[in-house]
Parts: C-alpha cells; structure tokens; sequence
C-alpha cells in the first residue's frame, strides 16, 4: 500500500466516497418510493420500476444488500485516509484525518444524497435497482447469513419478516390522499370521491324521505283520484298501500301500467297485479351498504323499518346517488326543498327539512349529532313544544318559530347572514 503513489490512493478515496454516497442515496431513494405509483409504472411495462417493486418485497434482504455495501466502502475509505495522513503528514495527523473524514461522509456521502433522493426518489431508485437486483444475486450468501441472524433477533420482539405487507390505506388515510391530491384530481371529482368515503358514515335514516312526506297510492281511495295520482305523479315508482303507509301492498313502476292507462283498461285489480312486493331496509344500514343492496337485489327503492318493523320512510337509488354526485338539478331554487329566500336575507325554512341536507346544500352547521330534522332539533333543545314568536341560537344561528301546529313546528325562520358577519368580525 506504501508503494502505491498517492494521487491514485487519493482517487480511489474519491470513488468510495461516491459509492457510499450512492448506497445511502438509493437506500432513501427505494424506501420513500410511493408504492402505489410504483405499483402503476410496474405495471405498465417500466422496466426500473418492475425491479425495484420486486427488491420491496423484501424490504430486509435489500437493506441487507445496501448497508453491506455501504459500510464496505466507508470502512476502505477509512483506511485508505489512514495511509494517507501517515504517508503525508504522519501519526499526529491522524485525529484530524478522522474527523475531516467523518465530515466529508456526513455531508456528501450521506445529507446530500438521502436529501435528493427524498426529493427526487424515483431518479435514484429505479438505476439503483438495475445494480441491486444482480449484485444481490451475486451476494446473496452472504445477504442470506446477516438476515439470517438480523430476523432471528426480531422474532425475540415478536417481528416476523413473513408476517410484513404492505399496509393498506385506512378511509381517513385514502381521505387524506384524495385531499392532497390537489390539481391532480379535477375539484369536482375530489369531491366525489370523498363522498364515496362518507358511504359508510352515513346512515338511510340521514336521506331517507319521512313516512309524512311519502308520495304513495291509497288502494281503497275513490279510483278518479288514483288515476289523477297517476297521470300527474312526479316519480316513477310509488308505493301502493291500504288507507296507510302501514299497510303496504307494494311498489307499481308507473311504466307497468301507462299502457293500459292510455287505452283505458287500467282498473284496481290490473293496477294490483303489476305492484311489486315491498324491499324493506333496517333503520342504522350504511349507505354503502345499502348501495350493494340495491345492486344485488336489482331494487331501486326501499321502506325504511325500525327494530318493530314500523316504517320510517323511504330511500331510493337516487338518493344514494346524490350523496355521490349531487343534486340531479341545475336549478339553483330547487337544491333544498323547503327553504325559501326572504328579501331581507333569512330564510323560510320547513322545520320538517333534514338538518344533514341544509348543512350541506347551504353551508350551515347546524348540530347533526341528534335529531335529524329542524322539528326535533329544536324541540329537543326547548323540552317543549314552542309558540309561534319564540326565537333560540343554536351554533349561533338565530332561528325564530315562525308558525306551529299541532304537536310540531311547521315554518321557522333563520339568520345565517348574521353568523357569517359575526364570524368575520370575530376573525
């Protein structure tokens, strides 16, 4: 080693200075790869990316493979340093060589690469992988011995290499994912997607039309009425039922029966016959759920049941599908029904209207944790049944019982204009 002229000592030092700098680059480099991205490219033919996804499937023979090599050059760069200092400066050089080396390592052969490679893993990780996957066939004896010993200390804490996979994506995790995506994703899709995630956070119950407001046929009711129902029906499926929703018979799609309707030969018992037998839905179902339901059973309505099999109300495929999508509507007026404008900026609201609706069609927050509707939000909160005049603030909406009846609030009034300045003015 004393023979060999220093200029080429101090070249080879140069080498295994990169070396080492390229080992701790491309340990980062394949480590921070997005595995799904990874998972794409392989499959889309890329040769760098195909290897590398193989190399991941076992993350500790890799790991084995890269620090054998790394801490195989460091140790020659260390040596090499050492016959150096002693060839030009002698023994009392020494402790200074070391640590200017330690420097050097710290800084270009470690900060600089993994920092790159954190940045930009994919220009390090894929030519790195066309090096690992021959060297490590080439050392793999030796890779095999190190995990050998390496994964026998890890079963002593319970850590199998055979047990690891690859961690799917929790909903908040995917919820994440989808959020960060940003230009990425178009904002409209962004937003369906994350509704599909809400599927399963969202009962039948919370889009479910109320037993009161559901549209049906009443059997025993005098027959001009029915056909009237028919004709000016705005749905295409109506439940059909004797004197009350209690008593349903069934479901009539509207085009069973037009045919005999426009030729007049449509009579109760021919109106009977093309009725379907009813799909019932278990109050609490998942709207995700409930999706594959429909899917299965090829229905695209339901009864809403509670644990006494009383009805509740009524879902449909469509409503579903508008937690998706959104309202099937361009027509800013008719996205909540039940709520009308004033002139002078609060609004009318029909205190039968689901809460979950006009939180998210007029961005309001309102509580969502109890009642489902305005009715039983209030009434709730008062303990008692409210005279007409009477005003509460609820999450700081001020809302005055404009008209009761009966045992329930029928129309109240809402100020979300003054949460909105009282909000900024607060900011």
């Amino acid at each position: 080693m004393y023979e060999v002229p220093i200029t080429f000592l101090a070249i080879m030092l140069g080498v295994l200075l990169v070396l080492s700098g390229l080992f701790s680059g491309s340990e980062t480099g394949l480590m921070t790869l997005n595995r799904y991205r990874l998972r794409h490219l392989a499959k889309a033919g890329h040769r760098g990316a195909r290897l590398a996804e193989h190399l991941l499937k076992r993350p500790d023979r890799l790991i084995g493979l890269i620090l054998l090599g790394n801490n195989f050059v460091n140790v020659a760069a260390s040596m090499l340093t050492t016959v150096i200092t002693l060839r030009l400066f002698g023994e009392s050089a020494l402790a200074a060589a070391a640590g200017l080396l330690t420097l050097v390592i710290l800084l270009f052969s470690e900060v600089l690469p993994k920092t790159f490679a954190a940045l930009r893993p994919e220009r390090m990780a894929f030519p790195a992988a066309f090096v690992y996957w021959p060297l490590l066939r080439i050392l793999y004896p030796l890779v095999w011995a190190v995990n050998l010993v390496a994964n026998g200390i890890l079963r002593l804490f319970g850590l199998a290499q055979d047990r690891a996979s690859l961690h799917s994506l929790s909903s908040e995790e995917l919820r994440t994912v989808v959020i960060e995506a940003g230009a990425m994703i178009p904002q409209r899709h962004q937003k369906m997607l994350l509704s599909i995630l809400d599927l399963q956070k969202v009962t039948v119950e919370d889009i479910m039309v109320p037993r009161n407001e559901i549209v049906g046929i009443d059997i025993e009711e005098d027959w001009d009425e029915i056909l009237d129902e028919l004709v000016n029906s705005q749905h295409t499926r109506m439940p059909v039922f004797r004197d009350s929703i209690d008593q349903t018979i069934g479901v009539v799609h509207l085009r069973r029966v037009l045919n005999k309707l426009a030729r007049n030969e449509l009579d109760r018992d021919s109106l009977l016959d093309a009725t379907r037998e009813c799909y019932y839905i278990p109050e609490g179902t998942p709207l995700n759920t409930q999706l594959l339901n429909f899917q299965r059973e090829q229905r695209r309505i339901g009864l809403v049941v509670d644990e006494y099999g009383d009805i509740q109300g009524l879902v449909t495929l469509e409503d579903i599908l508008e937690e998706i999508v959104g309202e099937f509507t361009s027509d800013p007026a008719a996205l909540v029904k039940g709520v009308f404008a004033q002139d002078d900026g609060t609004w009318l609201v029909t205190a039968s209207a689901n809460i979950r609706n006009l939180n998210r069609k007029m961005g309001w927050h309102l509580p969502e944790d109890g009642p489902r509707t305005l009715n039983g939000l209030i009434t709730e909160y008062l303990e008692t049944i409210p005279e007409n005049g009477t005003s509460v603030k609820l999450n700081d909406y001020p809302i005055e019982i404009v008209q009761t009846q009966g045992n329930a609030i029928k129309t109240v009034r809402i100020s979300p204009r003054l949460v909105v300045h009282r909000k900024r003015h607060e900011g």
